[in-house]
């Protein structure tokens, strides 16, 4: 199976392609690490495999639709 096969069927499957399903279970992670931790930020966006905070909060805000600072406090 090539590359473009599998992401049509993982598409498919999964109503959403492959990075983003990714992306979207790194998210759900860091959202569970922010209320079940004291975690500083950066190292919430490591351990959910982000390079740098920056990434992290640009990535979790476009998807949460708030920083991960203020998801904290909510």
């Amino acid at each position: 199976m090539n590359v473009i096969t599998f992401a049509r069927k993982f598409k498919a499957s999964t109503g959403l392609p492959p990075h983003r399903y990714v992306t979207q279970e790194r998210i759900s992670e860091a959202k569970r690490l922010l209320r079940a931790t004291t975690w500083s930020l950066v190292d919430i966006a490591a351990a959910v495999g982000f390079s740098s905070q920056s990434h992290f909060t640009t990535t979790f805000h476009n998807i949460v639709g708030v920083t991960p600072g203020a998801f904290r406090k909510l």
